[in-house]
């Protein structure tokens, strides 16, 4: 099996599991007690907000521990929408499904959405945001890598048009850490949705990075329990959250070096579907993550193509809209038609591989791909 889907979830470092384990054999402990079973429970948790807060380079203070991005995405969208009723939100029409449908939520409950549609590399025009702005915008919400195309945004310059109209900005970067230089005070975003599982950490544990100075206004999705300033009550998971310090520790001490690796099988594997006739690349050419590749081939259908893969685990679309069957919404803002869209396949790349499975990958697509037009030429 050629694992290619690093961006739906990543394999579980070792590294990472025996951190786990270690939390779980330190035994009981609700990091909320008093008691020095609690207390130890609680250093464990505030070692691990340190190593999360690192990578981003913000204070430990301003990390709220989630059981995902997309309760992190929720928590921001929702938490600033109802503590401001029906203020105006701006996003894209490429988001992630969680941002989509928060903002979607808040519109049924009277706010004012605007979706703006990026250019056919799928990059908005930070001015074109500026321009949807109003006295009234409340929240803008853009990620920073896109799910399925890897699409760098331009975040600073965004905050930059937000800082002019005094409105806040969300930035979902659960693509985006440990994949591309990740700093808060760069981006100057006021909230920032992070996941383990992403970076070869534990399912079920993400953090919202919410700005210290000045704080944004947010109500909280759940009440009881005053757990993580009052923003996320419930009992705190002790052994995801240090899973999730020590992967996002981990990915401190790789630094560059394992992007810039990622980037070169990226690339390469890119370069050996190329000059398959009909092989379009989706997304900036330049301005993506290193770790994501889009491809889509004309004169197959994309079902099959998907099921002649022969062991080569890859993705069409988002692992949270693979059911519906449907063509990706987001190839589809890109301008790709139906047939494109459905034919497209997400390469996404992690921890561990090398030329030789980037190698073999090439060699399966092409030949399922000429096998499919060999069958039903167009």
């Amino acid at each position: 099996m050629l694992y290619f889907d690093h961006a739906a979830t990543t394999p579980l470092d070792s590294r990472v599991r025996t951190a786990m384990l270690e939390a779980l054999d330190a035994g009981p402990g609700n990091p909320s007690a008093t008691h020095g079973a609690g207390r130890a429970a609680r250093e464990r948790i505030e070692a691990a907000r340190a190593d999360v807060a690192r990578l981003i380079g913000a204070p430990p203070s301003s990390i709220v521990f989630t059981s995902g991005a997309t309760e992190a995405d929720n928590l921001a969208i929702l938490g600033v929408g109802r503590a401001r009723p029906g203020a105006e939100l701006v996003t894209l029409r490429t988001e992630h499904r969680a941002v989509l449908d928060a903002c979607r939520r808040l519109e049924r409950e009277g706010h004012r959405l605007t979706l703006l549609t990026p250019d056919r590399h799928g990059r908005i025009d930070p001015a074109a945001v500026g321009a949807a702005l109003s006295a009234a915008t409340t929240l803008v919400s853009v990620m920073l890598v896109n799910n399925e195309t890897g699409v760098l945004q331009d975040i600073p310059a965004i905050a930059a048009q937000c800082r002019r109209h005094d409105t806040l900005l969300h930035v979902d970067a659960a693509q985006a850490a440990g994949r591309v230089p990740l700093d808060v005070a760069q981006l100057d975003a006021d909230l920032v949705s992070l996941s383990a599982h992403k970076i070869h950490g534990p399912v079920g544990v993400g953090a919202l990075y919410v700005r210290r100075e000045p704080r944004p206004l947010l109500q909280p999705l759940m009440v009881g329990g005053g757990q993580e300033g009052g923003l996320r009550p419930g009992t705190l998971p002790v052994h995801q959250i240090v899973g999730m310090g020590a992967a996002f520790r981990l990915a401190h001490a790789a630094g560059a070096a394992e992007a810039a690796a990622l980037a070169c099988l990226r690339d390469r594997l890119w370069a050996a579907l190329a000059d398959l006739p009909g092989s379009h690349l989706n997304g900036h050419p330049t301005e993506r993550a290193p770790h994501i590749l889009n491809v889509s081939f004309e004169g197959v259908d994309g079902e099959a193509l998907l099921a002649g893969l022969d062991g080569l685990i890859v993705a069409s679309g988002a692992a949270c809209g693979a059911e519906s069957g449907e063509p990706s919404y987001v190839l589809r803002a890109l301008g790709r038609d139906d047939a494109l869209a459905q034919a497209s396949l997400r390469f996404s790349l992690g921890r561990g591989q090398g030329a030789q499975d980037v190698d073999a990958a090439a060699v399966r697509v092409r030949a399922a791909v000429l096998r499919l037009r060999a069958l039903a030429p167009s």
